[in-house]
C-alpha cells in the first residue's frame, strides 16, 4: 500500500532509484496522509478503556495550562490592545503538551476515528466510535472539572493573577446559543485540519501546533475541553451555574466541535483520498481465472 500510494508510484517508465530520490522531494499526499491517520485510528479504537480512561483524564488536567499560562501572561503585560496578541500564545501550551505528549482529546477524535468508520462502514467501527468518544469525553470533562476547582480553590495564585483567570473563563460563556456554533465549528475545523497536517511536516509538529491553536484563542473560536478548564473556572468561582455551562457552553460547542471536525475535516478530506484508495484496492484485488 505505501508504495502504491506514493507520488511517484503512478511513473511506471521510472526505476526505482529514481523513484526513491523523486519521493524524497515530494509531498505527501492526501491518499498517504489519509491512510497514516486511519492507521492511528483504528489503533486508538482497539485499545483498553482503562488506557483511554487514563489518557483522557491526562489531556483534561493538561488542557488547565491553556487558561493557566494565558492567565499568567494577562496579569503581568500592561493594559494594551496588542495584550491578547501575546497573551493567547499562552493558550497554544495545553494544546502542545497533549499532542506532542499523545494524551487523548475529544476534539483530536473528530477525525482520527472517524477515517476508519468512512473506510469500513460497518456497525462494529460504529460502535467503537461510540465508545471511544463517550470515554474520552467523559475523562476530559472530569479532568477540566478538577483542574478548574483546583485554580479557583487552592491559594496558589495572587489576585491579581486569579482575576486574569476570572475575565478569561467568563469568554467561554459570552455569545448567544447560535454564535458558540459557529465559533466552535471554526475551532472543530482548525483542529481537525491540524490533526490531519502533522503527519507531513515531521520536525515542523510544534510549530503547526502553535500556529493553529493560536489562531483558535486569539479568534475566541470555542473548544470543548480547552474551554471547559475555562467555563468550570467560572462556574466555581460563582460567575456562572452550572446550567449555565450546559446549555451556554457545553451543548454549542459540542455540536460546532463535531460539525467542524467531521463534516468538514474528515468527510472532505476522505472524499478527496477515496478516489486513490479505491483504484489502488482495485488494482491489488486477485483476478479470477477463467
Amino acid at each position: 500500500m505505501g508504495n502504491a500510494l506514493s507520488p511517484a508510484s503512478q511513473l511506471t517508465e521510472l526505476s526505482d532509484a529514481e523513484k526513491a530520490a523523486i519521493e524524497q522531494q515530494s509531498h505527501a499526499n492526501a491518499a498517504l496522509i489519509h491512510e497514516t491517520i486511519r492507521a492511528e485510528g483504528e489503533t486508538e479504537l482497539n485499545r483498553t478503556a482503562s488506557a483511554l480512561s487514563l489518557s483522557g483524564l491526562a489531556a483534561g488536567l493538561s488542557m488547565g495550562f491553556s487558561l493557566v499560562t494565558q492567565g499568567l501572561l494577562e496579569a503581568r503585560l500592561p493594559d494594551a490592545q496588542w495584550r491578547p496578541l501575546l497573551s493567547s500564545l499562552g493558550y497554544t501550551v495545553g494544546f502542545l503538551i497533549v499532542i506532542l505528549g499523545r494524551q487523548q482529546l475529544f476534539t483530536e477524535n473528530t477525525l482520527t476515528p472517524i477515517l476508519p468508520l468512512l473506510h469500513n462502514r460497518d456497525r462494529k467501527t460504529l460502535n467503537k466510535v461510540g465508545r471511544l468518544w463517550s470515554i474520552v469525553l467523559l475523562a476530559n470533562l472530569a479532568a477540566t472539572w478538577v483542574i478548574a476547582f483546583v485554580l479557583a480553590r487552592a491559594p496558589i495564585f495572587n489576585p491579581i493573577e486569579s482575576h486574569a483567570f476570572a475575565e478569561l473563563s467568563l469568554h467561554a460563556l459570552s455569545g448567544s446559543f447560535g454564535a458558540t456554533v459557529l465559533r466552535a465549528i471554526f475551532a472543530g475545523w482548525l483542529i481537525a485540519l491540524m490533526v490531519w497536517i502533522l503527519p507531513a511536516v515531521g520536525s515542523a509538529r510544534p510549530f503547526i501546533i502553535i500556529i493553529i491553536t493560536y489562531v483558535v484563542g486569539i479568534g475566541h473560536f470555542s473548544h470543548l475541553i480547552a474551554g471547559s478548564v475555562d467555563a468550570f473556572y467560572a462556574v466555581e468561582t460563582g460567575r456562572a451555574s452550572f446550567g449555565d455551562y450546559a446549555t451556554r457552553f457545553f451543548l454549542p460547542t459540542f455540536i460546532g466541535n463535531v460539525i467542524g471536525g467531521v463534516a468538514l475535516v474528515a468527510g472532505l478530506n476522505y472524499g478527496q483520498a477515496a478516489p486513490q484508495l479505491d483504484s489502488t484496492n482495485e488494482k491489488k484485488m486477485p483476478i479470477d481465472g477463467p
